[in-house]
């Protein structure tokens, strides 16, 4: 083999380069083609056009890709410094500098980045970038704003600077959507960017979109820009200026229909929009909606993903809208709106409408009995439905498996208690109360609806109007209660967990509640005498009292805040607990606990309704009283505290 020489192939790539290299130089020095002179003409010589090769065609693109690399650079710069925005670590005063480097280098193009895969690096700077440096993308976007809300890769800018504008430039956006709102809000995109702002706005603000979308005459009315917020109903709107409640009928129908065909359901301002035009609609039109509205609470539905923008930015593949893993339902009950809707088909939908509802809710009732308006929900599934084998299954049997979490909780508690005494102001705020009795006006027979309150209130033993009424309930709600507790076995599951946590349960806010309903056996003791494992929670909350007191911190149920008045409300209403307490903790040891918030323990036996309580305790207690060692006591500010 002949030495020397470079490695293989190095002179093959050293001819290659050179063919490149003057093709390049040809490419650029040659003259453009010119057509042969016409026969007859001057002397000049006539140049043959050269065939253009494959290296030719090369060098061609290479200059092409050479002019444009200006936008390539842009393109790939912005694209980096989103990567680099999206670190969530990231120290303040360097993310600063790269929204800064950002903005110079989009400066004067902010619409046309807008409409680009690079929207998602505007959306970041709109997020961290001071209010200096926002006010420049404001004033070139907001004309323009309307349109952007249309799409789903720029819905997600629209929102950050809508959420990020000052007062005034707020205020112009909202002006800006004034005769827009009612197409905007049958928009799939664009009811989300609505929605956003109507959640954002003020009390004014709110009721000039809303007024769009009840009548197009509202939009003129200067006389309702001073109306007070708590008069500001669609009742009174039309009774004050005096408009026809046929035409605001037809015109909300027409909004509401479109709305309800395409799926638009998830929104607050579509909620207050329904619940307002229920409170006009006649039976058929009110219950046309609830049937048409049942359907989409109960499907999953599609969501935007804001990282699409993103995955368009780097070239990856666009992301496909999910389905949410539960239903719109749940998601609804964040607000006081969309519980009042919830509440709305639950009652007045038929029992298959009832059973569809709750089986979209399976392996989810955890979620809504902890959260504060989903708690509610449950309340009312747990008191109109008649199909108790359904709610059993679906609900009971869930609850039954967490059962500790819920008595400790301060919203999961609620379901337990209602079943125990329905409807108390004791456990229940006055607003709570007043979501739960919620009712379409044209849906509610007022005979029947008082007829069947004063056959539960009979049944009752005189009590209140405690108990919720569906359109079509039929089954007792007592005996209603009866199923869920004892046939399911609830009250048993309960009892041992009361059992085992009840010196917990004594000490603490929520827990007494519910050991207090268990231990008395529900409402007038509905449940006395079920099961005789109550007397075994009776001798362990009594056992727990008998434990003398130390001074290891461990504080004893009769000095303790919470278990001290708990401990007299058993006494005052469940005479068997009472006679338990006094054999096991007190007899022959009240004078240890004449005073402090023992001393109300020791006072309700003298004041309990029942005769054989007080002879029970009467020969030791009032000698104590003569000798001023136990002092009556006033209990208005305890009885307070129960109903706050």
């Amino acid at each position: 083999m002949a030495g020397g020489g470079g490695p293989p192939g190095s002179k093959k790539r050293k001819r290659a380069a050179a063919r490149r290299s003057k093709a390049s130089k040809r490419a650029k020095g040659k003259k453009p083609y010119e057509a042969p002179a016409a026969r007859g003409g001057g002397g000049g010589s006539k140049e043959e056009p050269q065939p253009v090769t494959a290296m030719d065609e090369r060098a061609e693109a290479e200059e092409m890709s050479e002019s444009t690399e200006p936008d390539c650079s842009l393109e790939k710069e912005l694209k980096l410094l989103c990567v680099k925005l999206r670190y969530y670590n990231m120290r303040t005063n360097r993310r600063c500098r790269l929204v800064t480097e950002a903005l110079r280098k989009m400066d004067g193009k902010y619409l046309e980045i807008a409409r680009s895969p690079t929207a998602c690096v505007l959306q970041l700077c709109v997020k961290w970038c001071s209010h200096s440096e926002r006010d420049p993308i404001f004033v070139a976007l907001q004309p323009h704003l309307l349109d952007l809300s249309l799409d789903e890769h720029t819905v997600f800018l629209v929102h950050n600077i809508i959420k990020m504008a000052t007062r005034k430039q707020f205020a112009r956006f909202i002006y800006s959507l004034r005769g827009h709102v009612a197409s905007l809000l049958c928009h799939t995109i664009g009811a989300a960017v609505l929605d956003h702002a109507f959640n954002l706005a003020t009390r004014p603000q709110k009721r000039s979109l809303l007024l769009e979308l009840y009548s197009t005459e509202l939009q003129l009315s200067n006389d309702l820009k001073e109306e007070k917020p708590c008069r500001f109903s669609l009742l009174n709107i039309i009774s004050k200026l005096g408009l026809q409640k046929s035409s605001v009928l037809q015109h909300m129908t027409t909004v509401i229909q479109q709305v309800l065909e395409k799926g638009i359901v998830e929104y607050s301002i579509v909620h207050t929009v329904i619940l307002e035009y229920l409170t006009i609609a006649d039976k058929t039109s009110a219950l046309d909606v609830i049937r048409q509205l049942i359907p989409h609470l109960t499907e999953r539905t599609y969501a935007l993903d804001e990282l699409s923008g993103v995955a368009r930015l780097l070239g990856k593949p666009e992301v496909e809208k999910k389905r949410s893993s539960k239903p719109l339902l749940i998601q609804i009950m964040q607000t006081k709106e969309g519980l009042k809707l919830g509440l709305a088909c639950l009652k007045h939908g038929l029992a298959e409408d009832r059973k569809r509802i709750i089986k979209s809710l399976k392996w989810r009732i955890m979620k809504l009995a902890l959260s504060d308006y989903g708690c509610l929900f449950v309340i009312c599934l747990l008191s109109i439905v008649d199909n108790t084998e359904l709610v059993t299954e679906v609900v009971i049997d869930v609850l039954k498996k967490q059962l500790k979490e819920l008595i400790f909780d301060k919203n999961g508690r609620h379901p337990l208690l209602q079943l125990f005494h329905p409807l108390c102001s004791r456990y229940l705020t006055l607003g709570e109360l007043f979501y739960l009795n919620y009712n379409v006006p044209s849906l509610v027979s007022k005979v029947n609806f008082g007829s069947k309150l004063d056959d539960v209130a009979d049944k009752e033993h005189g009590g209140s109007e405690d108990t919720l009424i569906a359109s079509d309930s039929k089954e007792d709600p007592i005996k209603r209660r009866q199923e869920l507790l004892v046939k399911s076995e609830l009250y048993e599951v309960l009892i041992e967990t009361c059992i085992e946590n009840v010196g917990q349960l004594l000490r603490t806010n929520f827990g007494k509640d519910v050991l207090y309903e268990v231990a008395v056996g529900g409402k007038n003791n509905f449940l006395e005498g079920v099961t005789d494992r109550i007397h075994v929670l009776h001798n362990a909350i009594a056992c727990d009292a008998a434990r003398p007191r130390t001074d290891d911190g461990d504080e004893h149920a009769f000095d303790n805040y919470h278990s001290s008045r708990t401990i007299r409300r058993m006494i005052l209403d469940c005479p068997a607990f009472a006679a338990t307490l006094w054999k096991t903790a007190l007899e022959g040891k009240c004078k240890l606990y004449a005073d402090g918030f023992s001393s109300m323990v020791l006072a309700a036996y003298l004041e309990s309704p029942n005769s054989g309580v007080k002879d029970l305790a009467k020969s030791e207690l009032q000698p104590l009283i003569d000798g001023g060692i136990l002092k009556p006591q006033d209990h208005k500010a305890e009885e307070n505290f129960f109903f706050l």
